[in-house]
């Protein structure tokens, strides 16, 4: 399982996320985007308006290094931040039925998982690990 059951509960309560991708001049590029856990796959996918017309997904085409960020605060007082950072591999993907979520996606295949705030027992604790390749 590429995701801990507290991820996927928490990416499956939240609809946006931040894609960084690299932009052709290197510098990164960070967007608001749908998002969407994917189980079949255990990816992140993508999906927005006219997604194959973006910045975003070009620069997934020259470079498919991505950072995706969903982040909320549970609570203000006591101060409670939560949230999952994926860092892996995007591919380009269209058609009818390359996602549950859309016909234009950005699969975001992880590679490093970082987590915090996900535990309620334990608000400060933070989890990071790697995840192999799939295939």
């Amino acid at each position: 399982m590429t995701f801990t059951e507290a991820e996927i509960d928490y990416l499956n309560s939240q609809r946006l996320g931040r894609l960084s991708t690299v932009a052709p001049d290197g510098y990164p590029n960070n967007r608001p985007v749908l998002v969407h856990h994917n189980p079949q796959t255990g990816t992140i996918d993508v999906t927005g308006f006219d997604l194959s017309q973006s910045g975003k997904w070009r620069n997934v085409g020259a470079d498919p290094h991505v950072s995706f960020v969903v982040d909320d605060l549970a609570s203000v007082k006591p101060w409670r931040p939560r949230g999952v950072e994926v860092r892996g591999d995007a591919e380009r993907l269209t058609g009818e039925g390359v996602s549950p979520f859309g016909d234009e996606v950005i699969r975001i295949h992880p590679r490093r998982i970082l987590s915090w705030g996900l535990d309620p027992d334990s608000p400060r604790a933070m989890e990071r690990r790697d995840v192999s390749a799939v295939g």
